[in-house]
């Protein structure tokens, strides 16, 4: 190659006489540098580095020296790499390495004291919910976008839903979003695509009900109830629960709110119906494998004054004491789980609480901790 170089083929020419890269002619046409071709040294050179600068011995023995000692008098208590790199230049030391020099050789021999950070597997989806976890049951977790503006003042909120397993997602946008709404999506919504196991939502008063009245179930908790439907309602402040549909409410504000201009509401709507039949479609292999979903009863009507039936579930974090608050009381539940994480299942047809622990390091350990009795009372639906 080099010859026929020199001999006033151009190098392209050659690179593609010899079926190579031109960048190969180029690097042994620059390793011959004009020499006699039997007089270049043609084999493949190393890749590694011709010198390796490495800290003396000594300068390490000091190093090591510096850490023990800052490591028992220093008043900072502090005896990495910076702090001895901090201590060598203030004792005026000819030879002072680099910060990071001193990290490596702490770590060449074996002196720090950290560990690694233990990454474990994260639970399955809906771990919380045994039935969820094991796939054999679906989830629907539904949350309200708020706060959004259009152009004129026009005050817009989205009450957004997506399946756990499936992802089956749903949007309606339009004017700030009340309990009767809030119903009338979900009953749509379950007639045409079916009824899932459990409906999860936050604790917002929309979805639970007013919070300053005892044994208060809201209308979208008698709706769910009245279809069969367990609803769920998340612990206050703690983050994670709702992730599917959080994460879904950025998707939908980034791909549909902020990258098109929304003259009114109606505009709005067809955009982001749009959108979500796009989802749908990308999401419809999925949706097959999720669980079954069951059929919406055909001679159903919502009885709101009707006694609440089924089960009811709060996910609540426990107190100091181990008491948890939902339905407007405190319950004793265990002292020796403080702060940590129950399953409270509300049963109206027994009339008892049954509170669960729970564990995200062992999601699959959910042992009963007590039982309480619990009788609804007997008192109408307040509008």
């Amino acid at each position: 190659m080099v010859a026929a170089v020199r001999r006033g083929a151009s190098m392209r020419a050659v690179a593609q006489r010899f079926h190579v890269h031109l960048r190969t002619v180029q690097r042994w046409v620059h390793r011959a540098n004009g020499r006699r071709l039997d007089r270049v040294e043609w084999s493949d050179r190393s890749r590694l580095a011709h010198t390796i600068h490495r800290t003396d011995a000594t300068v390490e023995d000091v190093v090591l020296s510096l850490r023990r000692e800052l490591r028992e008098i220093s008043d900072l208590g502090e005896y990495g790499a910076v702090a001895i790199h901090r201590e060598m230049l203030t004792r005026h030391d000819h030879r002072v390495p680099a910060v990071r020099t001193i990290g490596r050789i702490l770590s060449r021999r074996g002196a720090l004291d950290s560990r690694r950070r233990v990454r474990r597997p994260p639970p399955p989806r809906g771990w919380y919910l045994p039935e969820v976890a094991a796939s054999r049951a679906e989830l629907d977790s539904f949350d309200i976008i708020e706060g959004l503006v259009i152009k004129g003042g026009t005050e817009v909120e989205v009450l957004n839903g997506i399946s756990l397993h499936g992802g089956l997602v749903a949007s309606w946008p339009g004017p700030p979003v009340r309990a009767t709404t809030i119903v009338e999506a979900l009953v749509a919504h379950w007639r045409q695509f079916g009824l899932p196991a459990y409906a999860q939502f936050d604790n917002d008063t929309r979805f639970q009900g007013a919070h300053q009245f005892p044994d208060t179930v809201g209308r979208v908790t008698r709706l769910c109830l009245s279809l069969g439907v367990v609803p769920v309602f998340t612990p206050p402040r703690d983050i994670g629960f709702q992730g599917a549909v959080e994460s879904y409410n950025g998707r939908w504000q980034a791909k549909v709110w902020a990258r098109f201009h929304h003259p009114t509401r109606a505009a709005l709507r067809q955009r982001s119906d749009r959108y979500v039949a796009a989802v749908r479609q990308r999401a419809v292999l999925r949706l097959e494998a999720a669980p079954p979903r069951r059929p919406f009863p055909d001679e159903w009507e919502l009885d709101l004054q009707a006694r609440p039936r089924g089960r009811l579930v709060f996910l609540r974090r426990l107190s100091e004491q181990g008491t948890a608050e939902l339905l407007g009381h405190t319950w004793r539940v265990d002292p020796r789980w403080p702060h940590r994480l129950v399953r409270a299942e509300v049963d109206f047809d027994a009339n008892r609480i049954r509170f669960y622990a729970l564990r995200r390091r062992e999601p699959g350990s959910q042992p009963l901790l007590q039982t309480v009795p619990y009788r609804f009372p007997r008192h109408g639906f307040q509008e």
